[in-house]
């Protein structure tokens, strides 16, 4: 068995991690100024990312497998967190959402969606051969539910899509036909059109308000959206300036420093702002995918996929609700958003591919 070399660590795969929360920690540093409430968040994001450095190292040099072996402790233990949430869990916009634990609050849905990644990263390996039929369908899909009916009952129905994405592109990956893929589509469709009636009532509004928009709304999402189209559309090709932005600056822009921090970035930077940082995300998702077809088995692969599925889709998910595109979801921009469970569970994920990169099969990573 060959020694554990840091040749094979991806160096560029951690800078620009590092550059994009560098970028994130600046980014909030600008939309919080003047905000007392607020003030100190953009330091805290920074020990946040340094101690998510340290745990990529330190999971980098621990092997993936360790993890797999220990697959059930890990699936019940996030599963008592979640279930405790409902009872011990501190408020926001109608969910229990998060435990506080002296200054910080702690989200454990942001670390489920890591669980689950491993939980079918095991769960591939152990049925490579098995007939891709509704019964091996099944089984990963109750995994997955073991975790994500807590999340839904929270309630936090983005994460729950989150997951659901996660675990519909690793299904996909390891073998599911196209038509049985349409005939899940369809059934998803189906059920969200069931689902609705039964939604939260901010739910239901984030829905309507953007299927049926008033223009003169001054407040909630309607009037969110409106001012980040106008943040991203002032901001011109070259931006207004670090911390010169209007809507940002006048806070006319709510909730910049999480869920509309891309808009805060476009009227700073403009548009060869945004591209870059979608670049730098672009890039993560790319090396995450290259560890995938780097790895040395199933479960290897499956891991650095599903957190590139991760990245990939709640980054798109965040710039799309800056677009005007898809409703409001509360899905933070990846390592840019503030939010350290969000930032340390992607640092997590990032460790676990940089572990894969390290015992790939090739040594020309």
């Amino acid at each position: 068995m060959r020694g554990l070399s840091w040749r094979n660590f991806d160096f560029l795969l951690l800078g620009a991690m590092v550059l994009a929360s560098a970028f994130g920690a600046m980014m909030i540093h600008s939309a919080i100024a003047g905000n007392l409430d607020l003030a100190g968040y953009d330091v805290r994001q920074i020990y946040f990312a340094l101690a998510g450095v340290a745990v990529i190292i330190l999971l980098a040099s621990i092997d993936y497998r360790y993890w797999l072996s220990i697959y059930l402790p890990i699936y019940i233990v996030m599963m008592l967190f979640l279930i405790s949430l409902s009872g011990l869990g501190q408020a926001a916009f109608g969910a229990q959402r998060w435990f506080q634990v002296g200054v910080l609050f702690v989200q454990p849905t942001e670390f489920a969606k890591i669980v689950v990644i491993l939980i079918l990263a095991r769960y591939f390996e152990k049925s490579q051969n098995d007939p891709r039929d509704l019964k091996w369908l099944a089984k990963s899909l109750a995994w997955v539910w073991g975790l994500v009916i807590w999340i839904l009952l929270q309630p936090n129905l983005s994460n729950v899509i989150v997951t659901m994405v996660i675990w519909a592109g690793m299904v996909w990956m390891n073998g599911i036909g196209i038509r049985q893929l349409l005939w899940l589509g369809l059934a998803v469709i189906l059920l969200a059109f069931i689902a609705f009636p039964f939604l939260q009532p901010y739910q239901q509004a984030r829905v309507l308000n953007f299927l049926f928009p008033d223009p003169n709304a001054r407040h909630g999402a309607v009037y969110n959206v409106q001012q980040a189209l106008i943040a991203i559309g002032s901001g011109g090709l070259f931006g207004k300036g670090y911390g010169h932005g209007t809507q940002t600056q006048l806070r006319f822009l709510k909730v910049r420093h999480t869920d509309f921090i891309f808009s805060a970035t476009a009227e700073e930077f403009g548009i060869i702002g945004a591209i870059i940082i979608i670049l730098i995300e672009a890039f993560i998702i790319w090396r995450c995918i290259r560890a995938a077809q780097k790895a040395r088995d199933v479960s290897g692969a499956m891991i650095a996929l599903g957190v590139a599925l991760l990245i990939f889709f709640q980054g798109a998910a965040n710039i799309a609700v800056n677009l005007n595109l898809i409703p409001v979801s509360g899905l933070p921009l990846p390592f840019i958003s503030y939010g350290g469970s969000g930032l340390m569970s992607l640092m997590i994920g990032i460790g676990l591919v940089e572990s894969v990169v390290m015992r790939h099969k090739e040594l020309d990573f």
